[in-house]
């Protein structure tokens, strides 16, 4: 009874684990989903705008508050904003925002708004950072009233 599963003919373990990753990265992000749908948030869990719903219990609140604090940094220091087809890019500098505060930034939000696609480029011989917020149609006036835009 222990012996030792063997990967189907033709398939080393490492290739059994590199599609192993993808389906369990595909569940987290199903059952993210489903946390953040409409229909299981009714006691004030969800933050409502449109189609788009933040499950605002995918934080602890230690986790919430560091969030918070990251997103206000991520807003003051932004250099440009750039609005593009489907949404907008934040420009930043390097010296102000690293890449690992913005990845930090980008693991979080993902959580409570799974709902964005998010696009992380260092450009310009690494003297650029730029984080690209897009997502299906609609999202635009979500991400100007969440990251204190202007509207257009």
């Amino acid at each position: 009874m222990n012996e030792e599963r063997k990967p189907p003919a033709g398939m080393t373990r490492r290739c059994a684990a590199v599609i192993s990753v993808p389906l369990l990265i595909a569940a987290t992000v199903a059952d993210t989903f489903a946390q953040a749908s409409p229909a299981t948030q009714t006691d004030g869990q969800a933050i409502e705008q449109g189609k788009f719903y933040c499950n605002t219990k995918a934080l602890t609140p230690t986790e919430r508050e560091q969030h918070r604090q990251l997103t206000d940094k991520l807003i003051a220091m932004r250099q440009a904003i750039e609005e593009t087809e489907i949404g907008y890019e934040f420009q930043f500098s390097p010296s102000t925002v690293d890449l690992a505060e913005l990845a930090h930034w980008v693991t979080a939000e993902s959580k409570c708004c799974p709902f964005f696609d998010f696009h992380i480029d260092l450009e310009r011989t690494g003297s650029l950072l730029c984080l690209r917020l897009t997502g299906a149609n609609g999202i635009k006036p979500f991400i100007r009233e969440e990251f204190r835009l202007t509207a257009k």
